[in-house]
């Protein structure tokens, strides 16, 4: 998976997943692709900084929080748990959960739980709908 980050005509940013470039013109072609904040379909791939690794430990990345930011994490935040909340926990059965549900082995259902990179990879090829939801640093062990 590719994360790009987007602009539409009215130069709002945001950042989309995809599996290659090819797939990012594809949906984008057939007007997958739209604002969060807007909704328009004119969008294109904005400026990015290359991700490099150096072979050393990553540093954390923070975010110093004004209003705005607080109040957009507590509605995140409130998301996730009403997402968490109306869906099945399966744990590191996820990806076996819902190829089942996807091809009509188990009834439909949300669930939620873990899943490795490799696993999400493989729900992508299946074509199998998902997306990730965040973990907040006071949902960690």
């Amino acid at each position: 998976m590719i994360r790009f980050s987007l602009e539409c005509e009215h130069e709002h940013g945001f950042d989309a997943w995809f599996r290659n470039n090819d797939d990012f013109e594809t949906q984008k072609k057939r007007g997958f692709v739209e604002c969060p904040a807007c909704g328009s379909h004119n969008v294109e791939k904005a400026l990015m900084a290359p991700a490099v690794s150096t072979g050393r430990k990553q540093e954390k990345i923070a975010l110093a929080m004004g209003e705005a930011q607080k109040q957009a994490m507590a509605q995140w935040k409130a998301l996730s748990e009403k997402m968490r909340e109306n869906a099945d926990y399966v744990g590191d059965k996820f990806a076996e959960e819902a190829r089942k549900i996807h091809f009509g082995e188990t009834d439909p259902r949300g669930i939620y739980g873990e899943a490795t990179t490799e696993e999400a990879r493989g729900l992508i090829e299946d074509g199998v709908e998902f997306m990730p939801i965040p973990v907040f640093p006071e949902d960690r062990n």
